[in-house]
């Protein structure tokens, strides 16, 4: 049996290991979480395209999700926020992304709500969200403006805290997913009074990302199947591990890497800062998302998030983007104390997943798919 004083010290670890992973709790004014391919082909976009585009690879899957014309595919899109962040940190790019013609709502949650899911525990408080949030843009035709409140106190975060399964103290008796109890999540999602046959987008930063694909499946995860794909025509996710290692944290990634995405797919990662030249949390966020051993250094990636993991998403296209860092740490409250190297990096002006140029490249993903947003770039003037 584990020694009280080892589970501490392993606690403690995964709850500032999970900070290095999926960012901090920022006001920021922007985006704040394999399978088998075709031969990879590199292209760059045209000055007219995109203003400051980069080079960029992104290697093509088998998988085909195309419309068949049974459902209407929305140019709206819900931002699944990372680990220990809320809908008030994501405004920004939600604005930034619905200026660009893919109206965006932030599932309306503030930071503490991810108090449940410390120390590796079920995401399935974060999925009831994710669900009520998808179910109403829907039943709204893509109105980002008429998402309703739910209601979900301090008494609920408590109690799911404690009943929550899974995770390094293996809450319900294992840390295995399959395993779960069935523990229906606190709160009131009431749902909308109809829902229409229609698709939107979902945008997942770091493990929103991989949350995101728990939510696409048709398999039961704690006792509840969401099946996402009945509602989401387009997945694209930022700075991701999806790659799977050892330790309780990863349980939900080795459990949905199971199968592949069943939507389109865009798995985003960033290079540019290798695991032994930008300081302790960069070299321990690469050891923590790597294959047992590993102590990080001898991988590149975004400074928190290992490229190869950030792409590691079983059936979905690849973007990879040169010296872009994972978050916008100079605008993040404790930042230069986290992270001082990173900080100071993104003060000089590093480019960042929400930094515009970087915004468009992979925006683009799901602008230049569906019809209702190319009229409506159309209409805004703005050429694709």
């Amino acid at each position: 049996m584990m020694s009280s004083s080892l589970l501490l010290y392993d606690s403690a670890f995964l709850v500032v290991a999970f900070l290095a992973t999926v960012v901090f709790i920022p006001p920021c004014s922007g985006f704040a979480g394999a399978g088998r391919y075709h031969l990879p082909f590199v292209r760059q976009l045209s000055d007219g395209h995109f203003s400051g585009s980069n080079w960029y690879s992104v290697l093509h899957s088998t998988k085909q999700n195309e419309n068949d014309g049974r459902e209407e595919l929305l140019c709206a899109a819900v931002l699944v926020p990372g680990f220990l962040t809320g809908a008030a940190e994501f405004q920004p790019l939600c604005q930034t992304l619905t200026e660009r013609g893919l109206p965006t709502v932030a599932v309306p949650m503030p930071n503490w709500h991810w108090i449940p899911c410390l120390g590796g525990r079920s995401a399935r408080p974060i999925l009831e969200r994710i669900d009520f949030t998808v179910k109403h843009l829907i039943a709204n035709d893509g109105d980002v403006t008429k998402i309703p409140k739910f209601d979900y106190s301090l008494w609920d975060t408590w109690i799911d805290f404690r009943n929550n399964p899974g995770g390094i103290l293996q809450v319900g008796g294992s840390s295995r997913v399959d395993d779960y109890p069935v523990v229906e999540p606190r709160g009131k999602f009431p749902p909308p009074e109809n829902l229409p046959n229609k698709k939107v987008a979902l945008i997942g930063h770091s493990a929103g990302g991989w949350i995101s694909r728990v939510y696409l499946s048709t398999r039961e995860y704690g006792g509840k199947a969401y099946c996402g794909s009945n509602y989401i025509h387009s997945l694209i996710t930022l700075g991701t591990p999806h790659g799977d290692a050892p330790g309780p944290a990863f349980e939900g990634v080795k459990w949905i890497n199971a199968e592949e995405v069943p939507v389109r797919a865009l798995s985003v990662a960033g290079t540019g800062f290798k695991g032994g030249d930008w300081g302790r949390l960069t070299q321990g966020s690469y050891s923590f998302c790597c294959p047992e051993g590993s102590d990080g250094t001898g991988y590149d990636g975004d400074g928190v998030t290992p490229a190869f993991s950030s792409l590691a998403m079983p059936g979905s296209e690849q973007l990879l983007v040169e010296d872009v860092s994972h978050f916008c740490w100079s605008d993040v409250f404790g930042g230069s104390l986290f992270a001082p190297e990173l900080t100071e990096d993104h003060k000089s002006g590093r480019a960042w997943y929400g930094t515009d140029e970087i915004v468009d490249q992979w925006a683009s993903f799901v602008l230049d798919h569906v019809p209702q947003c190319k009229i409506r770039l159309e209409k805004i003037d703005i050429v694709v």
